[in-house]
Order: C-alpha cells, then structure tokens, then sequence
C-alpha cells in the first residue's frame, strides 16, 4: 500500500506540467493541436482527464456594488491575479498562494453600462456630478448612501433601474467588450484557460435566485441579458433559449440556495403558477450545476434540519437570517433540492434539480479564489471587510457579519485538457466537484465488478470509466450499484479524516436521505460503519495541523446495502480533512491583542463534494 501512496503522489505531481511529448498510446498524458481564432496550440492532452482547479464565481470594479464598494480592480487584474500574479488589493499588495488552472469573471449584467462610465474617463457620462461623487465618496458609508438613492431606492419603487449618469444600451455593450477583450487576451490554453460569463441577479422579496452565465466560445449574444430586462428565472432561461437557437452554446448556474427563502428549488414558479413539465423540462435542460460553497456560506445542509449529521455545523453563515427576512428553510438547502428533484422526476419524467456540484467565492475584491485561510488578510468585499478589524466587527453588504463568511470554495473540473472547451464541457456533463478550499483530488464511479485495488492510478481510472459511470452520471444497471471511490489530499494540506457516500430517495412520499462512511484513515471504520474518532487539534498559537495523522490517499469500494431496484436515489461522495485553523484564527495571530467573539470558530473541517451519481429506473410520468 506504501508503495500505490507513493505512486499516486508521483503521478499527482507528474500531472501539473505544461507540456509533454505522446511516448505511447498508455501514457496518461500526450501533447495534441489545439486551434483557437486560426492560432494553433501544442497542449497537453489527459486521455484519462485532469483535474482542473478554478473559479466560477467572482466580481471586479465593473459590478456596481463592487465598485461602490471600493474595488478599482478590473477583469485584466483579475485574471493576472489568478495566474500568480502580485497585485494592489485594498491598499496592499497580495497575491494568490497557488495559480489557477482556469477562471471565469462573472461581473452583474446589471449596471454594466453605468460601471464603464465610472471607469472609462472621457466616455459620455463620466464627469456628471453623480458619477463623479460615486467616484469620489470617501468613505464607504457614503459610497452606500449614493448607491442606496439612485439605485436601490429606485428600484423598489418601480422606476428606471439606471442612475442619471447612465448613457443607454451602448455603454453596456462596451462594457461587456472590454470584458471579452480581457477574457480573450488572458487565455492561454494549456495552461491558463479563461472563460466568457456573466452574473444574472435577480432578488425578487429579497431571495436570492441568482445564476452564472458561462459561454463554451467567442460565439456570444451582444450584450448579455439581465434582471432589469427580465427578473424571473423563466425569462432568463428564454432568452438562452433564443441564444441556443442561433448556435450559442450556455448554460446557467444557481448560487447562494441558503439565500433562497425558498424560491430555487422551487414549489412553484415565480409568478404563482404550478410547475409544470414544461418547466421541468426547460430548467433540466438550461442548469446542470449549482454551487455548493461561496464566501456566505456552505449550502448543502444545516443542523437544525440535518441533526444526524455530524459535520452539518460548516460554514453555515447563520447570520444570514438576520437580514432581508432570509430566515434558513430545509428546502434551501442543495441536499433537500436534490431530493425534492426525485420527487418531480416521478412527476413529469424529468428531474429539473439534477445538479452537479461546484464552488467558487463570489469575491468582489476582483481576487478569484484566493481561498486559502490564512492568505485572507485583505478580506473579499472591499472596504467593508479589508483589515482584520473590520472582519471583527462589520457586516458584509447586509447579509451576514463579516466574521461569520469564509473565503470561499473552489471547482474542479475532470478535462482532457486544460482548454475552453474541454473545461466547459467537463462542467456541463457534471464531471465537478466542489471544494471548501483545498486542492483535494477524487474519483467517484458507480458500476460493477471494481477491484478491491489496483497496481496503479492510471489502472483504477481505467477500470472505472470501462465498468462505470463517473460523478454526474447515471448508474443503469438492475443490481445494488458498487461505487469505486479515490481521493488524495491537498499536497500543502493535512491528511484526509474519510471518505462518506450520503444517499437519498424518496419513500411514501418523504424525501429521506443517509450517510455512509466508506473507508478512514489509520482504520478507523468499525463494523458497524461508524468510525473510531481522531484526535488532530490545530496548535492555536501558531496556526499548524496536525501532520502525523489522517491518510495522504484513500480508496476503497462500496455497495449500496439498501438498493431497492424500483426506487430512484442519488448518492454523492464527500471527503473529510484533519482539522485546520479558520481564517479567523490567523488575523488573531498575525495582530496581538485582536480577538473575534467567543461564537467565532477557530478550527474547521475542510471538504470536498463529489456531484452525484443518480440510479433512474423507469417511472410512469403524469
């Protein structure tokens, strides 16, 4: 067993270079051609896919609450930063511990015409005394204020959405140009992939039914369609609709279901009308994802509704429930929806919440996925949480207490190659996963007949796509389904706790679900499936985890001992770290005398979310 950890840590390493010359048709990389806009590209070719690590949810100065905010970064910055590059963030310089492999800037179509009057000196516009004062507040009270007057208030009265300094259809249009400008000039495929995309916000009550907008190519509509055009998902997935129509390939990603009051995975439309199969349908065809973590929270599941669970109490963001009437419901959370979208599935014949798994940390500082705990010393939203003081004691955009976010999650995408294609066809087949944070790597494949281990990574990963499915499948087969799961830890991160498969199916009506634990390190697991707890504290002086316990890789398979044939489930994986400090600790340590309050966790436990499996047997729609 030493000596397949030592294997797969090698070829783990092995995996990151740029470029590598085919030697045989087994290699596990080879180099292919690669054609974008007429320029050719020799990059490495994964026959058996890579794991991709990036980000699918971030803000730069051209969001207008980011630039009220404080935040002059734009998307040029933003991907620089996410390549490594050193960058002035909030008055200091910073940069990311670890490049990304891809990112998408995901700026509000909202306002993008306002924002590049803002930013663009000479354009129409730019030196009305209301853009000017924008500009020019100083401080973020006043910037608030500014925003709350010729912005917020106005639209909650019904009238035009655009401050006085706005200059028409056009300066949106510009906007989004630049925007592409940006994403085209920092796309390097094979090594650093770029990704067109947008944010749709819309909060009607006040809920969160935001979605990511992401282009597979250049082939993009002229501007992008936003809330003030349409505010209701239904319009939203029309107009993609209309783009689909004319050879546009896109789809949309849910954020934020702990912000949802229960609207995203919905009981009924938006306007009040029963869902329908066409609804289902539609929503089926236009979302294969949904995010799992962001800088306000983790939404797969809670306490209060997911007592059995021992690791519910994660990043919860319970504070969201004192602002905007964002009080927590069971159906907010992604591990009921999955469940409630087995029950419509029964319904119409089609699951409209059949979601893979991704993360991101809808930063607005214009800094993807500068997720590490203790690389979070210049905060995400600007002024409101820039020094460790202002994470003590303010509130981020009246959502939650600034002490109670977190920086983020990351995705990670299974593609052949790192270019725009293949990432944006990993994430459209469900090939994801989410991550708290760490640069943790997994497998998951539902079929038959796997091996209790294997001579190599390569020969596991074999094995699994020819007898399986891998995560975002569909199991077909008549028989309890085993499921082949690896996973190998984050090569800066401690050891891994355990794997966990949690399933759910509907019975008598009732959406039901259970947690498997499936293999733990030091042989932990007893058998009765429970696991042997393990004692790896966080030295709370210095910040450091435990590195004498947990395992550097996992793998094990398991079968699903309650199959019942004629019952649809779902299964997705999680994987469990050691405990190490939250950001929190690290502020405290980093300024003698700064002490968050006593409710503030200093320990966590990172994680990864697998998308899920789903076993669909043949139902009788209606």
């Amino acid at each position: 067993m030493k000596n397949y950890i030592l294997l797969l840590l090698c070829l783990a390493i092995a995996c990151t270079g740029n470029k590598s010359e085919k030697t045989s048709a087994d290699d596990t990389k080879s180099t292919e051609t690669y054609v974008h806009e007429g320029t050719s590209y020799e990059v490495p070719y994964f026959p058996l896919k890579e794991a991709f690590f990036g980000e699918q949810h971030m803000h730069t100065a051209v969001s207008m609450d980011a630039f009220i905010a404080g935040t002059r970064l734009t998307p040029d910055d933003a991907y620089r930063f996410a390549q490594g590059e050193e960058i002035m963030v909030n008055g200091s310089m910073h940069k990311i511990k670890r490049p990304l492999d891809w990112t998408a800037v995901t700026d509000h179509s909202e306002f993008l015409g306002e924002t590049f009057t803002l930013l663009n000196e000479g354009t129409p516009g730019y030196d009305h005394p209301v853009a000017t004062a924008m500009r020019e507040a100083k401080d973020l009270k006043e910037a608030l204020g500014l925003y709350k007057k010729y912005v917020l208030d106005v639209l909650a009265g019904g009238g035009d959405p655009h401050p006085p300094f706005y200059q028409g259809p056009q300066a949106a249009i510009s906007s989004w140009k630049n925007n592409f400008e940006a994403t085209e000039k920092n796309y390097k495929p094979g090594k650093f992939t770029t990704i067109h995309a947008y944010e749709w916000t819309s909060a009607p009550n006040t809920a969160n039914l935001h979605r990511n907008v992401f282009f597979r190519d250049t082939n993009l509509p002229e501007v992008p369609f936003s809330s003030n055009e349409g505010a209701d998902p239904e319009q939203l997935w029309a107009w993609m609709k209309i783009q689909k129509d004319k050879g546009i390939k896109v789809f949309a990603v849910p954020h934020n279901p702990n912000e949802s009051k229960g609207y995203l995975f919905a009981e009924e439309t938006l306007s009040g009308k029963p869902i329908t199969k066409e609804y289902v349908e539609t929503r089926a065809a236009m979302e294969p994802l949904v995010e799992m973590m962001q800088i306000k929270g983790n939404s797969e599941v809670v306490p209060d509704f997911w007592p059995n669970d021992e690791f519910a109490d994660f990043e919860n963001a319970v504070s969201i429930q004192q602002y905007n009437g964002r009080v927590f419901e069971k159906r907010n959370f992604i591990r009921w929806g999955l469940g409630r979208g087995l029950k419509y599935r029964e319904e119409f014949g089609t699951n409209p919440f059949k979601y893979g798994f991704v993360g991101g940390t809808d930063s607005h500082n214009g800094t993807p996925s500068n997720v590490e705990e203790d690389n979070y010393s210049v905060g995400s939203h600007g002024l409101v949480d820039k020094t460790a003081e202002d994470r003590v004691k303010n509130e981020l955009d009246g959502e939650l207490y600034a002490r109670d976010a977190n920086p983020g999650g990351l995705t990670a995408v299974w593609a052949t190659s790192n270019t725009r294609e293949a990432i944006w066809d990993g994430m459209h087949a469900k090939e994801t996963y989410a991550t708290s944070g760490p640069r943790i790597k997994v497998r998951v494949f539902a079929g038959q007949g796997f091996k209790s281990s294997y001579e190599s990574y390569e020969a596991l990963v074999k094995d699994g796509y020819e007898k399986g499915v891998p995560m975002g499948g569909n199991y077909s087969g008549n028989s309890a389904p085993e499921f082949l799961v690896w996973a190998i830890k984050d090569p800066i991160g401690p050891g891994l706790d355990r794997i966990q498969i949690i399933k759910g199916w509907v019975e008598n009506n009732e959406i039901r679900d259970t947690i498997f634990n499936v293999v733990a390190s030091d042989n932990r697991l007893l058998p009765d499936g429970s696991v042997t707890p393990i004692d790896a504290p966080v030295n709370l002086k210095t910040g450091e985890f435990d590195k004498t316990k947990g395992a550097p890789e996992l793998m094990g398979v398991w079968k699903d001992p309650q199959f019942n044939p004629d019952q649809q489930a779902f299964y997705y994986v999680r994987i469990l770290q050691l405990p190490t400090g939250r950001w929190n600790l690290f502020d405290e340590i980093r300024n003698p005398g700064l002490k968050f309050p006593e409710d503030t966790k200093k320990e966590i436990v990172e994680r990864a979310w697998a998308s899920p499996i789903w076993y669909e047997p043949t139902v009788k729609s209606k």
